[in-house]
């Protein structure tokens, strides 16, 4: 049974891990406007970049750090939401593999979090970077997570008192 609110919560949750692939998820700029060099960092699942723009806006790429541990970590979860959107007929199994999505996702937000604090580090320690949208997706997935969970729950409660009627 496909047309469940659950359904609908777990595609959510699949569909936002997708979408952390292609929003940046953390950058820093120094707060120096006015001097000749500006540096600036961006991260997103891929890779961390670390440049110096000039007064003529022209950028130069100092350094990279490969993040690809969270780009293979939204991946995973994505996969294994879909795998158990598939597993309709067993709820049981798919709280497991809800569990486990939970599990992949607050390891990717641990491993977006060690990146991020390496990375403050960069240049003027003193100034903390934004976190952008590819930040706060796992943690929309996870609350569509626990939508689906108690939904789930609620199926199978109702299941196992029709059942004890019988």
């Amino acid at each position: 049974m496909l047309q469940r609110i659950q359904t609908i919560f777990m595609t959510i949750a699949a569909m936002a891990m997708i979408l952390m692939l292609f929003f940046p998820i953390w950058e820093k700029s120094d707060q120096q406007f006015e001097a000749e060099l500006r540096e600036y960092a961006i991260m997103d699942a891929f890779q961390l970049q670390y440049k110096q723009i000039d007064q003529e806006a022209n950028e130069v790429l100092l350094g990279t750090q490969n993040t690809f541990l969270l780009s293979v970590g939204a991946i995973t979860a994505a996969l294994v939401m879909l795998f158990s959107i598939t597993r309709y007929k067993n709820r049981m199994t798919q709280v497991k593999l809800n569990a486990l999505f939970s599990l992949i996702t607050a390891g990717t937000l641990v491993g977006t979090y060690l990146y991020i604090s390496k990375a403050n580090g960069l240049f003027d320690p003193t100034v903390q970077g934004t976190f952008l949208a590819g930040f706060y997706l796992p943690i929309v997935a996870m609350l569509n997570n626990f939508l689906a969970n108690r939904f789930i729950r609620k199926d199978e409660q109702l299941v196992r008192s029709a059942d004890r009627i019988r």
